[in-house]
């Protein structure tokens, strides 16, 4: 009887193991969401010209405070510029000449957008698209460019 109760609880705390490895598992990789950003938002568009590595459901910060998050990103067919959709908590509120810029969480973290509010008195509606952004910076094409510096002196 000892035996059996033994190998149950082994059982339910290997069971408890498997259950939170695959839940950080999924949390890590982006690749489920456990933030509902589907009620009480508004949608903003952004143009980038280089997004980097930049995902879906990604996170939309403001001082590193997330603020919403990245469901969509497409190609212009006229521009050949990244337009990328994020659906902002509606309780945030940005001035019409916000500017949006894409980040990096660390050296070779992951990528996300940074907002950062002007001075406008006039707010972004839904659906309106950002003006000022900034691109990704790629760290190839910085390595590239300290080569370059380097060689030339």
């Amino acid at each position: 009887m000892k035996r059996i109760t033994l190998d149950f609880w082994v059982g339910v705390f290997v069971l408890i193991g498997i259950v939170c490895t695959i839940f950080l598992s999924l949390k890590v990789a982006n690749i489920v969401s456990f933030n509902n950003y589907n009620k009480n938002t508004y949608t903003l568009y952004a143009d980038f010209t280089n997004i980097g590595s930049l995902k879906n459901n990604a996170p939309v910060k403001v001082s590193g405070f997330t603020v919403g998050k990245i469901s969509d990103i497409s190609l212009d067919p006229q521009s050949y510029q990244a337009k990328v959709t994020m659906q902002i908590d509606n309780e945030y509120k940005f001035s019409s000449d916000s500017s949006a810029e894409i980040l990096t969480t660390g050296l070779l973290g992951e990528q996300y957008i940074g907002l950062k509010s002007g001075a406008d008195t006039e707010t972004l509606q839904n659906g309106e698209t950002i003006s000022y952004t900034s691109s990704a910076m790629i760290l190839e094409q910085l390595i590239g460019k300290f080569m370059t510096n380097m060689s030339s002196k």
